[in-house]
């Protein structure tokens, strides 16, 4: 496996093209995922900057400056489209980004005025840097499709210099949320499961079907409670996280919630523990908006 040395001297001249290509492992993966991801990517990679900011923010908001900074060398693992990477690039000296899927493609697109960056195909038990390399390394959205996401996780965190951080988003175990929520949930499951079994065109209209359907009469309920004086109430609703979101960031997460086979979720204290257990301290999990990000330090 070839590996790059992120030092000052050779990084102004290995930008993100072209896209670096390497060997997709094949021991903690599911393939069907990353074709899955490939389309999904397709269809929706062109972000705007206004979205990227706004979303990137409720992700990444709570890391201080001692984590993010302009000194920064920063991994993204699963970078998907890119947007995760274009949020940071404004924020850090310079990122590595990879993807297994045709996604990298997309994220080439969305990425071609961005400087600091490039781009390779590569997956989470093959990433071609060696360990120890990076102030700050992520992975969002990603681990939860794999596998063995324990494993997945040490992989990551074994790329952390020591003294910088590993930053991740998981899917929620739904903690704390009450039994109407939960059957709810159970219920869009056993839609998802169906669903995600269906070839890329007619996937892609019965999730576009549900957006429109589900997402958009609920989201709009929620804003004219709100606006209407009631926003404790239009917070507690289903789906009020995206009353602020446009109607392209509510089609591209419907095909993502709907559309996707392997779905893991971990309340916050198995994250905690699973952060521990690949070599992490002083891990925070804040309370929202996005449940569960999570950031910890190797010590």
């Amino acid at each position: 496996m070839v590996q790059f040395n992120l030092t000052p001297k050779n990084i102004t001249k290995n930008m993100n093209k072209p896209i670096h290509y390497f060997a997709i492992g094949s021991e903690n993966i599911d393939n069907s995922v990353i074709t899955s991801f490939g389309d999904e990517w397709e269809k929706f990679y062109n972000f705007s900057n206004e979205e990227i900011e706004q979303i990137g923010h409720e992700y990444f908001g709570f890391l201080g400056e001692e984590i993010i900074n302009k000194d920064v060398y920063a991994l993204d693992i699963g970078c998907g489209t890119g947007r995760w990477t274009k949020y940071l690039s404004k924020r850090v000296q310079f990122i590595e980004a990879i993807d297994p899927s045709k996604a990298i493609i997309y994220a080439d697109k969305l990425l071609k005025d961005v400087n600091n960056v490039r781009l390779s195909v590569a997956s989470t038990d093959h990433i071609p840097f060696a360990n120890e390399s990076f102030d700050f390394v992520m992975s969002v959205g990603v681990l939860h499709h794999i596998p063995d996401t324990q494993k997945a996780m040490a992989d990551c965190v074994k790329k952390v210099k020591i003294g910088g951080y590993f930053y991740v988003y998981l899917y929620y175990a739904l903690d704390g949320k009450g039994a109407v929520f939960k059957f709810l949930f159970l219920l869009s499951d056993v839609i998802r499961r169906f669903t995600s079994s269906l070839p890329p065109a007619p996937k892609k209209w019965v999730c576009d079907f549900l957006a429109f359907t589900v997402y958009v009469p609920l989201v709009g309920l929620g804003k004219l409670i709100a606006a209407a004086g009631f926003k404790k109430f239009a917070a507690a609703l289903p789906l009020s996280a995206y009353q602020d979101k446009s109607l392209f960031v509510i089609r591209n997460d419907a095909l993502d919630r709907f559309g996707t086979k392997l779905e893991q979720r971990f309340t916050r204290e198995q994250i905690r523990e699973m952060m521990a257990l690949a070599g992490l301290k002083n891990i925070i999990i804040p309370d929202g908006p996005v449940f569960w990000a999570a950031v910890g330090q190797k010590l």
